[in-house]
């Protein structure tokens, strides 16, 4: 996993080229964006807990047979997994934006984990509904005027959806 400067310069020099113009305008940006990303994370961060938490109800609300007997998160172990895979997901999309790059979301949290649950006999498709709900959460958050710099959010909440989208489609 590289920050987003070493990646342009591992890249750069794989091909024994110079950084160009586009990378030095792209890593720009990237600092220009550099506080809102700071508090978008503290933001997700801050209300990480309450996320989770909601975005669970919804879902168990949505899929009753999931905390029925003998659904996947029936019995406090299972619901307490469930909570802490969606909390690992939540975790590593916050370090995603951070950052601005998802190698560090599938590197770390998302490879394999599709396999997993399957072998596990988890409903991926619930899963996926569960990071949805998660994503709705999150960017009304994130997405919240007050106290945070200020300026246009637009491409940094769609790259924060992009994060979600990709946990998603991973799991389910």
């Amino acid at each position: 996993m590289f920050d987003a400067f070493t990646k342009v310069i591992a890249q750069a020099d794989a091909r024994g080229e110079y950084i160009g113009d586009s990378q030095i305008n792209a890593l720009t940006q990237l600092v220009a964006d550099g506080s809102k990303r700071m508090d978008v994370v503290n933001r997700l961060t801050g209300n990480a807990s309450a996320i989770v938490t909601n975005a669970a109800r919804a879902l168990f609300k949505e899929q009753p047979q999931l905390i029925a007997p003998g659904g996947n998160a029936y019995t406090h172990r299972r619901m307490a997994a469930c909570l802490r895979d969606m909390e690992i997901i939540l975790r590593y999309v916050t370090y995603a934006i951070f950052i601005g790059d998802a190698s560090v979301l599938d590197d770390r949290c998302l490879n394999g984990l599709r396999e997993t649950y399957l072998a596990l006999g988890v409903p991926g498709a619930s899963v996926a509904e569960g990071v949805n709900k998660m994503k709705e959460a999150a960017i009304a958050i994130a997405n919240d005027r007050a106290d945070i710099t200020q300026g246009d959010c637009s491409s940094l909440m769609a790259e924060l959806s992009s994060y979600f989208d990709r946990a998603a489609g991973a799991v389910g």
